[in-house]
């Protein structure tokens, strides 16, 4: 039987669906979705989720868990992060950042962002500073030439409109674009957001993976942040650049008469950032693969080292253009090289604060003649993260433990795979 115009209507007709997220423990963006229509009240209520859905791993299945089956906590989405980007032909992506909560309406210990709020609490309240921090994202582009063609524009020129439009929705959803380019390894591009304050700038680094992941759909492609495609390729970072502001958002970290034009608070938190980096790298590179990026001859660091205009050392300091002074300060900036899109955001930049803070505290110095190497493997890096006894404060001890279990389960699950099976694994999950 034939259907008539309107019943064809009818079967046709859709309903709005809003989807609310947070980046778990395996850095990927997992949520629930709920109509439209009661938006409103999920805006105060949120939605469900089991506590053991954290422990979900990069593959899928959860291999280990402290929650089992019981428990509930809620999911609530943060108004300021809307993100509604309408795209011709084909569903909008429409969904917001969620903040995890008790039922009592409590910051629930396991969610990241609020980790990464009580860092930023903690620098503030500590120094009066708050941080400005943007992240630089590398990746690999389905669409693109698979012959390598690096920084010519050649490249750019053949990866079509995929940068363009994903700019312009980059924008839609309310992060400002920095930069895009074409990166040294094949098919392989850089996106940057603009420097954002505290929480806002991991939300943009999430938001940014999201919208390249639905830009490439739409081109019928996909694009994979995952540490490096095969052991011997060329990885993909994610830099953590980042710089102080004062209450008055007055930049603090530049002092041009001092080494390195850097001030003395500036130089002990790097310190601290330096001292307990073996231990950052299990939360900012937490992949089995993102130690493959870590080897020597790759542009990426091996050891816990500083240093000027060096983008081979763990921390860069940046370099800054120009005779204007109040220019120069407001361009002066750090970058942390040691991190990867396996790495959870909002943990990678509270790790990072709360390291630099421990350098503050201890007046550290910055080792210039005999840095540490830098963990080899995941495995060593948990071992560093466990023996770092400021770690449960700064994560939580739940957390910490929780952690050490889940990436040590994502390792287990690796074994009897080689080097390349293992990238091919990551390069489809990221």
């Amino acid at each position: 039987m034939l259907l008539s115009i309107s019943a064809l209507r009818l079967l046709m007709e859709r309903e709005q669906i809003v989807f609310v997220g947070t980046c778990d423990l395996s850095s990927h963006f997992r949520g629930k979705s709920f109509p439209a229509a009661d938006l409103s009240s999920r805006l105060q209520r949120g939605v469900g989720l089991a506590p053991t859905n954290i422990y979900l791993s990069a593959f899928g299945p959860i291999a280990v868990t402290t929650f089992g089956t019981t428990g509930e906590v809620m999911l609530i989405p943060d108004a300021s992060t809307r993100v509604y980007v309408p795209f011709a032909g084909s569903t909008a992506e429409y969904f917001y950042l969620g903040d995890l909560q008790t039922l009592e309406g409590a910051p629930w210990s396991f969610c990241p962002r609020q980790i990464l709020r009580r860092a930023v609490d903690r620098l503030r309240s500590e120094t009066g500073f708050g941080v400005l921090a943007s992240f630089e994202q590398e990746f690999v582009y389905d669409g693109a030439a698979a012959h390598a063609k690096p920084y010519e524009l050649d490249a750019y020129r053949r990866q079509g409109a995929f940068g363009e439009v994903l700019l312009a929705t980059m924008r839609q959803a309310g992060v400002t674009p920095d930069s895009f380019l074409s990166e040294y390894g094949p098919r392989q591009f850089e996106v940057t957001s603009a420097p954002a304050a505290g929480l806002r700038a991991a939300d943009d680094a999430v938001i940014t993976r999201e919208i390249a992941q639905a830009v490439a759909y739409r081109h019928g492609q996909r694009v994979s942040f995952a540490p490096i495609p095969e052991p011997d390729g060329t990885g993909n970072g994610t830099h953590i650049h980042w710089s102080f502001r004062d209450r008055n958002d007055e930049p603090t970290l530049y002092e041009p008469q001092r080494p390195w034009q850097l001030s003395e608070l500036g130089a002990r938190f790097i310190a601290g950032v330096q001292y307990h980096l073996p231990a950052l790298c299990a939360v900012t590179c937490a992949s089995v693969p993102s130690y493959y990026r870590l080897r020597p001859n790759r542009w990426a660091p091996v050891h816990a080292d500083v240093g000027p205009l060096d983008r081979g050392a763990a921390v860069r300091i940046c370099p800054v253009v120009g005779a204007d002074p109040v220019a120069r300060a407001r361009q002066f900036n750090l970058e942390f090289r040691v991190a990867d899109a396996t790495g959870n955001p909002y943990l990678s930049l509270a790790m990072l604060i709360q390291a630099g803070l421990d350098g503050i505290r201890e007046a550290r110095a910055i080792e210039l003649a005999h840095p540490r190497k830098l963990p080899t493997s995941l495995g060593e890096a948990l071992d560093a993260l466990e023996a770092c006894a400021p770690a449960a404060d700064w994560l939580g001890a739940d957390v910490l433990a929780g952690y050490l279990l889940f990436k040590r389960a994502e390792i287990s699950g690796l074994q009897g795979l080689d080097e390349s099976e293992i990238c091919h694994r990551y390069l489809e999950v990221y």
